[in-house]
């Protein structure tokens, strides 16, 4: 995405092969003088529950697209974590970080009813409260790399959230991120063979990181098989429809000042249903050729990270569900880690896309009855 902020992002070495993501040579050392950036959903589990999913869900992607259209789409790290996100940036970018939690703070509660508590971190306190944040960029497609978070400084700083501290308060009512780019076109997709798994893992002490890392390559051997598990999206087919279910979140995150929700609506639906009508017919438009478009979302889409732990979005039958849950109880019950499951029926999809003629469109995929947040819910004391 775009010119460099720093010197320092663009040297941190690119891996490809998501099983190499447990190799600690890969990651580097955040510059002490950074900041990490996050943000999460207050009282998710009650919104999910009440059907506000999609919006949860958006909530935590508006903060990488605020972030990312604020620095000119210039590439930077960032997680995605289905009812908030967090991000790195370097010193001379923390004024733009600042207003860009506040603003996305503002619109989430402005638009979409929910509170979005949002921080701004120094690395230096992380470091000083004696956990670390490296990173590795993976890429899953030669279009895109996703920062990987290790270190344990990036879950240190999401209880410190949690818990009030490095708070950033929202910007008044009626300020609004810049969003362009952010939408959520796709029906959900329905399991192809029986379950979307929602996992995350954690380490349950430093020391255990070792052991850890042997759960983890377990882990990706025993979703390997793509007879058992495989990515949510690999049949777009089964995702396309009109309308789509977001139209109304869409309409909200692309409304202009002064403009009303009905016309913006009205608008969104004209333009997603010419969006469907040339992904679902396959009809080239000028040099916008669908086929490479929705190839490259399968490729480049997030349904697999690390962020200070493990997190997947599977399409798998129960039985490899079962013997997942079961490899990670053992795992908790050695005090290796801890972990949070949630199966659910289908996966949704938001995706960021500034221009729909470059190839370094990204999209968060999550499950589409609670997900992460519901996995996540486990792992709360």
């Amino acid at each position: 995405m775009g010119e460099p902020i720093d010197d320092f992002y663009p040297q941190v070495p690119v891996f490809e092969g998501f099983a190499r993501l447990t190799d600690a040579t890969l990651y580097r050392p955040l510059p002490e003088d950074w900041v990490i950036g996050l943000s999460d959903v207050v009282a998710s589990t009650a919104a999910i529950r009440a059907g506000k999913y999609k919006a949860v869900n958006i909530a935590g992607a508006a903060l990488i697209a605020a972030v990312s259209n604020a620095l000119g789409q210039r590439d930077y790290p960032f997680a995605f974590g289905g009812d908030g996100a967090s991000f790195a940036l370097p010193p001379g970018d923390a004024g733009i970080a600042r207003s860009a939690l506040a603003a996305t703070a503002a619109w989430v509660r402005d638009d979409l009813g929910l509170a979005l508590r949002v921080a701004l971190v120094p690395v230096a306190s992380i470091r000083a409260a004696g956990w670390d944040v490296r990173i590795a960029r993976y890429a899953p497609s030669p279009d895109v790399t996703y920062a990987m978070f290790m270190g344990g400084g990036l879950a240190w700083a999401g209880q410190e959230l949690k818990a009030g501290a490095f708070s950033v308060e929202p910007a008044p009512p009626g300020t609004r991120p810049d969003l362009s780019g952010l939408f959520c076109r796709w029906q959900e997709f329905p399991a192809k063979h029986g379950v979307i798994l929602s996992l995350i893992a954690t380490p349950a002490v430093a020391e255990s990181e070792a052991a850890f890392q042997e759960l983890v390559g377990d882990i990706l051997r025993m979703t390997g098989r793509e007879s058992e598990a495989e990515h949510p999206l690999a049949d777009l087919r089964r995702g396309m429809g009109w309308p789509p279910p977001g139209l109304d979140v869409e309409a909200r995150a692309s409304r202009k000042p002064g403009q009303s929700l009905l016309s913006r609506k009205l608008m969104v639906g004209l333009k997603s249903l010419a969006s469907w009508a040339i992904l679902r017919f396959r009809l080239p438009v000028g040099p916008f050729r669908p086929d490479r478009y929705l190839g490259e979302l399968v490729a480049n889409a997030d349904f697999r990270k690390y962020d200070d732990g493990l997190r997947m979005t599977l399409d798998c039958t129960p039985a490899l569900a079962d013997r997942l849950e079961a490899r990670l109880l053992a795992a908790e019950q050695a005090g290796i880690a801890r972990f949070g499951l949630h199966r659910q029926e289908a996966a949704i999809v938001t995706c960021y896309t500034p221009s729909a003629m470059r190839s370094d469109h990204v999209h968060f995929v999550d499950g589409a009855a609670g997900g992460y947040a519901a996995a996540a819910a486990r792992l709360k004391p």
